[in-house]
């Protein structure tokens, strides 16, 4: 076992920006196309490589992992980790090292299928771990990775990202690239894999993280949580939150929630929360059954700038609650996700339209159908502001540093409106129905968007698309 000079502490450059130093994922002898250049591009200019040229040295599509099974000692009070990750993985090509994403923690020991001799190095963002013998593409592995450290959030273009420190607890925060700064990954949100999650930490706080609780214990001080979660699910979608928070259980047309929050909040946080249930009612019956077992609702103690998003669950900071529903239609939007963007997933950055313009859209449908302004008068209403804004976005690839632009969500969202004009309301909700049925726990483009939306028309929608999603003008929402 050998281990590269590392400093844990390094400056963290944004994984996006094209002068960034970063860790080469592949080797020679298994070179992907999206490390072949700066900007992930391939000779043949595919749908592949632009869904990864966004955040090219995050991830790579060399290997795809099963199922990861974290077991993470932590110390709130001095925020130290010590963890243990176990990843299963399949190459995709021959291999004859792997690349993981890992930023500002320190590889201790690594075993690649029990090896103990098995050599790696680490960058201050990734860990590359040398294979006795190349791995034929196909084969299975597991890496064993110990690690430690004391977490905190990476530099990006869209602020700090991932594990951050509260004023008494921690959240995670991951999108888009902050899944490494808590545990080694392959970043990229087409890679979802299995994940069992066990924390340890002082009793007093509550551990709440991606998947289902199965077990809980306490000794010496100190609590244990484990939590399955068998769906595939996105790295940056993967989360833990750790606070004093009360737990209030609901259960709502057959889909079990918890709201999450400190006692001080109580009387705020149960007064704005409680629509969720019919927000429940309203999107399982346009979009399909909840996609997972439950939906956990956290609201910090802590001020947050936005709500967070993670795979069956949604985090609030004290500035979202005001007892009064100031924050409704983020309540909608973050809830919304769980159909658009957790269990169907985006393919690449540069569909980031998927996840926001249907999440977007779910605001103005949850108004419409609560008594609130309807649909329409949202979309025209939010058309009429898109015209007098800058006329410099592609919805289908609006760039790295535009990707979370206001635009992309309302452009987005009209963009639908636009097609439930087309094709009218019983045939524009079966389609988003069998759009969350088909892609359930998977990942989709664009293309497949505008694909599956094609089997619903009597009448081509390749201008309709290119319109809203190829073009910079902004097309009308009246149906052509």
């Amino acid at each position: 076992m050998t281990s590269a000079p590392f400093s844990p502490h390094a400056a963290d450059p944004d994984d996006a920006s094209p002068d960034a130093a970063s860790l080469d994922s592949t080797s020679p002898d298994s070179a992907s196309p999206d490390s072949a250049s700066p900007d992930g591009a391939r000779a043949d200019g595919g749908a592949r490589a632009l869904s990864h040229a966004y955040l090219p040295r995050s991830g790579t599509d060399d290997f795809s992992v099963l199922s990861y099974d974290l077991d993470l000692s932590y110390k709130v009070a001095t925020n130290r980790l010590d963890a243990t990750a176990v990843i299963r993985g399949r190459a995709n090509v021959r291999l004859s090292a792997i690349s993981l994403d890992l930023v500002h923690l320190r590889a201790k020991r690594v075993r690649l299928d029990g090896d103990k001799r098995t050599r790696f190095t680490q960058s201050p963002t990734h860990v590359r771990v040398k294979a006795a013998k190349p791995l034929a593409a196909g084969t299975e592995f597991t890496l064993e990775i110990a690690y430690d450290g004391s977490p905190v959030p990476r530099r990006t273009r869209w602020g700090s990202l991932g594990w951050e420190e509260l004023t008494d607890g921690v959240i995670v925060a991951s999108q888009p690239s902050g899944a490494p700064t808590w545990f080694p990954c392959n970043d990229r949100p087409s890679d979802k894999a299995a994940y069992r999650i066990t924390i340890t930490t002082e009793q007093p706080y509550t551990v709440l993280a991606t998947g289902e609780l199965v077990d809980h214990a306490v000794s010496g001080g100190r609590g244990t949580w484990t939590f399955d979660r068998p769906e595939p699910t996105a790295t940056y979608l993967a989360a833990v939150q750790i606070g004093r928070y009360v737990l209030e259980p609901r259960r709502t047309d057959g889909v079990e929630w918890v709201i999450a929050y400190p006692p001080a909040l109580a009387r705020r946080v149960l007064a704005d929360f409680a629509p969720v249930g019919r927000m429940i009612e309203c999107f399982q019956e346009r979009f399909g059954p909840y996609p997972f077992p439950s939906y956990t609702v956290v609201v910090t103690e802590d001020p947050l700038e936005i709500p967070l998003e993670a795979q069956g669950m949604a985090t609030f900071g004290s500035t979202h609650v005001d007892g009064r529903g100031g924050s409704e239609r983020l309540i909608a939007h973050e809830l919304a996700h769980q159909w658009f963007g957790n269990s169907v997933g985006v393919a690449g950055w540069a569909d980031i339209w998927l996840n926001e313009g249907f999440a977007c859209y779910a605001e103005w449908i949850w108004s419409e159908y609560s008594g609130g302004p309807s649909a329409n008068t949202l979309a025209r209403s939010h058309h009429a502001v898109l015209r007098v804004k800058p006329k410099d976005l592609v919805l289908a690839d609006p760039g790295v540093d535009d990707m979370f632009d206001d635009r992309v969500y309302k452009r987005g969202a009209c963009l639908l409106h636009a097609l439930r004009r087309r094709l009218g309301d019983e045939v524009f909700f079966d389609l988003v129905r069998g759009w969350s049925a088909a892609h359930r726990f998977g990942t989709a483009s664009t293309a497949d968007f505008e694909a599956f939306a094609a089997g619903f028309s009597d009448e081509p929608l390749d201008e309709f698309f290119d319109a809203w999603l190829r073009e910079t003008r902004l097309p009308s929402l009246s149906a052509p």
